[in-house]
């Protein structure tokens, strides 16, 4: 079921990586994964393995690297052995890997380079398809040189706070990556209250009838610009809705006076 541009990614955060919902995925044209080593309690490689099953090569796969058990690190080492054991795990070689959250270890330009070229290089020796940069807080790494990522992951949608989606629009200037990438476009879940007291369809021209879930989803790959949106679900019906927002037409006017005025604010405070 494609529809217009920009992809659904089926995000595995907080997943149980169930059957049903990686069916649906791909009946519904959702053909590409997101995981991390650390999600599921570090298990999410293995199980995804086994629940996936014959399912698995249907879909491009991305995952990340960076948190171990007890640590987070960005030794040239560990990393490396973490993309060799991702590839042991999942049965396969993952197409992405992005080294996860560099900003946790307030890097400086040297350790961050070292460790884009353990992913680099592990993409040239094709222990992965390419490799990126996945970051929940980027406004560390802005003043960082890195050598230009395939993939740059960052937060997406209304609920990023303007420094944020300001420091991500500054990475992609200054690293070029070739794709963008946005994830938690809900921030957290849909039933945040949030999303009751406001109604994100004012960003949406106006057009076939869109529930409150898609405009803040189809939203989202404005904020900042993104090819892409990774998204948790275990659920086949929130799925479903969520592919069917990309039917919709965000409305450029309004996210640039929404932009605007969160500068203003921003400002203000």
């Amino acid at each position: 079921m494609r529809t217009t541009d920009g992809d659904v990614v089926l995000g595995l955060y907080r997943s149980r990586h169930p059957r049903d919902v990686l069916e649906a995925a791909a009946g519904l044209g959702v053909v590409r994964l997101d995981t991390a080593s650390n999600y599921l309690h570090h298990r999410s490689h293995e199980v995804l393995k086994t629940a996936a099953g014959d399912l698995l090569p249907k879909f491009t796969l991305s995952t990340k690297v960076g948190y171990f058990p007890g640590e987070h690190s960005l030794a040239p080492a560990r990393l490396h052995a973490g993309v060799e054991q991702a590839a042991k795990d999942l049965g396969r070689e993952p197409d992405t890997v992005l080294l996860h959250n560099p900003e946790h270890a307030r890097p400086g330009a040297e350790m961050l380079a070292q460790a884009c070229a353990v992913l680099a290089d592990a993409a040239q020796a094709g222990l992965c398809g390419s490799w990126g940069v996945s970051s929940w807080d980027p406004r560390p790494l802005v003043d960082l040189e890195a050598p230009s990522p395939d993939v740059l992951m960052v937060r997406a949608g209304l609920l990023v706070g303007v420094e944020v989606l300001e420091a991500a629009e500054a990475l992609v200037t200054r690293w070029q990556p070739s794709q963008v990438w946005g994830m938690s476009p809900f921030g957290g879940s849909t039933t945040e209250a949030v999303w009751e007291r406001f109604d994100p369809r004012i960003f949406l021209r106006r057009s076939a009838p869109a529930t409150r879930v898609q405009a803040a989803f189809r939203s989202a790959y404005a904020l900042p610009g993104v090819g892409a949106v990774a998204v948790g679900t275990d659920s086949v019906e929130h799925l479903r809705e969520l592919v069917g927002a990309l039917g919709f037409e965000v409305d450029d006017q309004v996210v640039l006076e929404y932009r605007q005025l969160l500068r203003a604010r921003h400002q203000a405070v």
